[in-house]
């Protein structure tokens, strides 16, 4: 099919299919007044959402954030006037986990002031591993590349599960999670260990168990970021990434998870800013095409639930549309239910004015918004009414860690391990002789701690994560000249800040013991690399499993999920 061709023809079949049938044929004077009252009843939601005004309506459609602990009171009045349809929860929302659990029930006592007493849909970020947006006791997991090495759905299930309960716990209900990007491009860095593997069926089987995890603990699972964001080299928050791949390409690779959780019931899809020019012939962001979402995800995948947003204050969203508040427009005229828009209150408003415009001058685009939001509310009767509660009086803190989520954790991260590269350093893994006067040089205080646990009398030196991107003096020659010093040096590969301070270390190859964390495709630019292993972590269940490992406590079991050529020897 030629370029261009595609995007005409899904756009085809999605305007031939016509909209929902329409609420408005039942009687509104039969509707429900309230949520509560409808919740029982599909039908009767329907009824509900035709009764809707239209600021009700479009109220259901945006999910905002908020800038720091306090809820402040112009989103207290979004709620309680707009009926707002979510929130997102960031770090800086975050003081406590006493704190955050008052807040978000706060959050819901304010909606339940509303008329319509519609509860809020309160999402956050945590995928587990790298990206986790409530932190403190909350568990800090190996990661999704962690469990593509080890390769088991009852690790990924788990996983869900222990996140899905401590979330629960702490009043949210929404996950943005799992990532089910394909990771397809060794330089897609803002991916990375977030994928599970680069192989797509591999990714589809442990989004499925994660997302039956979350579904378990009464957590709505969002998978992301559609149409998959693994075969970008560039970062979205920063601008707009172009992916030069065909319809036949992203069908077998990016689309083979969707596909797998579509079939299985996931209730929500989160869009990404990503350009594919070679399927819509055009520089236009999936998050706002209608080729992509009514055309691809609805007709072609036939995804009935929750379409969202990445947040729209993106680079990647604003480089085409002009603003997240004509970015959000954008998206609700594709087909997408919920646009969030994360940061900035003038943002907020100046797209609801938008938007509440659009609704008084164009039928069309009325008949989009009572679309989008009786999808949202069809979503919130699905998830929120069978969503289990936290024990009454219980603080979050009793409840979170969620019981037995440490040792499972713990457990995960020792089947993950992965020895890459088998030489070097007195024989390989593990070590075959003492190693003598020893250095740890890392980035995370995790590793330090975990190898001094391993090795009390190793001397230490630390280097900085930030910046990502490339390393600074004095460390790059720091590092080498007291490197230089010591029998053996044991090294943390995080990023490209540390790849750069070793790739000064080659003189010590024989010397050398590199501990992957995160993921480990910085190791194709030092093929001298002897010995070396992947943990896929920066939390102390996967330094302590890693350092077991290089000790001889135990054998590496976990299998390379990425099939880059260069990372592991040959």
């Amino acid at each position: 099919m030629t370029r261009g061709a595609l995007a005409a023809a899904l756009l085809a079949a999605a305007a031939a299919a016509g909209p929902a049938p329409a609420a408005a044929q039942e009687q509104a004077a039969a509707a429900p007044a309230t949520f509560p009252e409808a919740a029982s009843d599909a039908a009767a939601m329907r009824a509900l959402a035709g009764a809707l005004s239209d600021d009700e309506l479009l109220g259901q459609v945006f999910m905002l954030g908020y800038p720091a602990t306090a809820v402040p009171a112009a989103l207290q009045r979004w709620i309680e006037e707009r009926g707002l349809g979510g929130v997102k929860i960031f770090p800086r929302n975050v003081a406590s986990l006493n704190q955050l659990a008052a807040a978000t029930a706060a959050l819901q006592e304010a909606a339940r002031r509303h008329p319509r007493q519609i509860p809020l849909l309160i999402a956050t970020d945590q995928e587990g591993g790298w990206i986790r947006h409530v932190k403190y006791a909350a568990s800090q997991t190996p990661g999704n590349l962690a469990l593509g090495a080890a390769g088991l759905a009852a690790d990924a299930y788990q996983t869900g599960r222990y996140l899905g309960a401590e979330l629960a716990a702490l009043g949210i209900n929404m996950n943005f999670a799992p990532t089910v990007d394909v990771y397809s491009d060794p330089a897609a860095a803002v991916i990375g260990p977030r994928a599970f593997s680069s192989d797509p069926v591999r990714t589809g089987l442990l989004a499925v168990a994660f997302f039956r995890g979350l579904q378990s603990a009464g957590v709505m699972a969002t998978a992301k970021h559609f149409p998959g964001h693994g075969a970008a080299d560039r970062d979205s928050h920063l601008v707009l990434p172009r992916v030069n791949a065909d319809f036949e390409r992203l069908w077998q690779r990016e689309l083979v998870p969707y596909r797998f959780l579509i079939r299985e019931g996931l209730p929500a899809v989160m869009t990404g800013h990503l350009a594919f020019p070679e399927i819509t012939g055009n520089q236009e962001s999936a998050s706002l095409s209608a080729t992509f979402v009514r055309g691809l995800l609805r007709e072609r995948l036939g995804f009935n639930g929750i379409v969202i947003t990445d947040d729209l204050e993106m680079d990647g969203a604003v480089e085409g549309a002009g603003s997240p508040a004509l970015a959000a427009l954008a998206a609700l005229e594709a087909g997408s239910d919920l646009v969030l828009i994360s940061h900035t209150p003038s943002w907020q408003r100046r797209a609801w004015e938008l938007a509440r415009q659009r609704m008084r001058e164009d039928a069309g685009f009325r008949r989009r918004i009572r679309e989008a939001a009786q999808r949202v509310l069809e979503g919130k009767r699905a998830a929120l009414t069978a969503a289990p509660r936290a024990p009454a009086g219980a603080r979050a803190e009793e409840l979170v860690p969620a019981p037995g989520a440490p040792e499972f954790f713990f457990a995960a991260a020792a089947r993950a391990v992965t020895v890459l590269r088998d030489g070097g350093s007195g024989g390989g893994v593990p070590l075959a002789r003492e190693p003598g006067r020893l250095l740890l040089v890392g980035q995370h205080q995790a590793f330090i701690a975990a190898g001094r646990r391993r090795f009390p009398q190793a001397a230490a030196a630390t280097m900085p994560y930030a910046p990502f991107y490339f390393a600074q003096e004095p460390h790059l020659s720091r590092i080498p000249a007291l490197a230089r010093g010591y029998d053996t040096v044991i090294f943390e590969l995080a990023n490209y800040n540390s790849l750069q301070i070793l790739e000064r270390l080659e003189p010590l190859a024989e010397r050398l013991v590199v501990m992957s964390a995160l993921t480990p495709v910085y190791l194709r630019q030092v093929p001298w690399v002897r010995t070396a292993i992947a943990v896929y972590g920066t939390g102390a269940d996967s330094f302590e499993a890693g350092f077991a490992v290089l000790a001889g406590d135990y054998e590496a079991r976990g299998r390379l999920p990425l099939e880059f050529a260069g990372v592991a020897a040959p």
